[in-house]
């Protein structure tokens, strides 16, 4: 398949570059950044100058230009919904790594987005490339709406004690850390080293763009707050919610989580609550659950590496479900230790 990744001069966009060359059936045959555009991708991101030894960023305006099966399109929010038509219009496929095709509702767009959305008609045809919950839903698809990293951390803990009628689905609680590559690569005061470096900071205070679609997701209420943390990757959930089975317990919920993740080989089920790092380097998330009967909370963990489980990674495997090939195929089932 010859394939374009659109924003490749990214974090996300770095990384699906990196992850493409060990895939048998994907060939970059477009890297754009529009800033960095007729530079060397080795140049700009030395650790792919062995992958990429000649490949050179290209501007958007190439992926129109260029023979192509499918576009991975790993831009800020605001920017898919103006390419991704024409793209599908000319046979292209669409994976969409911002949230421009996540949340079903347009309204929903305008009250956490701040903006009418461009497209509301594809709203109802993009699938959501959460595979571990919508498998089969993703077979075929032609435009895949790739969840965050926080949505995916939190749905893959939450959902399985929600989906069974094991937990209250109002006043759930989610706090989440985050390394700062979730922040993008452009600059700012808030991921200065000055500041960030032994920091820890709640942001998006009641507000986050990721609410509603973690509550999409999930058909519960929540409340969600992430931290940005001194560390460059990684993410770590840790969401409450209440029992609604008085004989639940942890033993229980732990085999709740590997009933539903039994056929799930990026899933693992962890009796010890996962750290943010055991899954930095791979496509893993490591779930883990506790029931505290004195005061009838369930507690879930999850972590994920944003850039691969939370991004790259998880554009990657929908891709690979929605087109027939292997569910691992390319991707990384270890993470990097110590």
């Amino acid at each position: 398949m010859r394939i374009a990744i659109v924003g490749a001069s990214g974090y996300a966009g770095s990384e699906l570059l990196r992850l493409s060359a060990s895939h048998p059936d994907l060939e970059v045959v477009v890297a754009t950044g529009e800033t960095n555009a007729g530079r060397s991708v080795a140049e700009f991101v030395p650790a792919l100058a062995g992958l990429y030894p000649s490949l050179n960023f290209s501007p958007v305006s190439a992926i129109f230009e260029t023979d192509l099966d499918v576009a991975f399109v790993a831009l800020p929010h605001g920017h898919s919904q103006h390419l991704v038509p024409d793209l599908l219009k000319s046979g292209v496929h669409a994976v969409d790594l911002g949230a421009d095709f996540r949340l079903k509702n347009a309204e929903d767009y305008v009250t956490w987005y701040g903006k009418a959305h461009a497209q509301p008609a594809l709203l109802a045809t993009s699938v959501y490339g959460l595979v571990e919950r919508h498998r089969k839903d993703l077979v075929d698809a032609t435009l895949i709406a790739v969840p965050g990293c926080y949505p995916t951390a939190s749905a893959l803990a939450l959902g399985p004690f929600l989906d069974r009628g094991l937990m209250d689905n109002t006043g759930i609680i989610v706090n989440a850390l985050s390394g700062v590559s979730g922040a993008g690569r452009a600059a700012s005061d808030r991921v200065h080293f000055a500041r960030l470096a032994g920091n820890a900071e709640a942001y998006g205070l009641l507000t986050h763009r990721h609410t509603p679609e973690i509550e999409q997701e999930l058909g519960a209420e929540l409340l969600f707050t992430p931290h940005l943390i001194p560390t460059s990757r990684g993410v770590l959930v840790t969401a409450y919610g209440r029992s609604i089975s008085d004989t639940l317990t942890s033993d229980n919920a732990l085999d709740v989580l590997r009933e539903t993740y039994a056929d799930d080989p990026f899933v693992v089920v962890t009796p010890e609550p996962p750290t943010l790092k055991d899954t930095v380097g791979s496509n893993l998330c490591l779930v883990s659950a506790r029931v505290d009967s004195r005061t009838g909370w369930i507690v879930v963990m999850s972590a994920l590496d944003n850039l691969i489980k939370g991004a790259a990674g998880q554009a990657i495997q929908a891709w690979n479900v929605a087109n027939g090939r292997d569910e691992i195929l390319g991707l990384p089932l270890s993470g990097v230790t110590p």
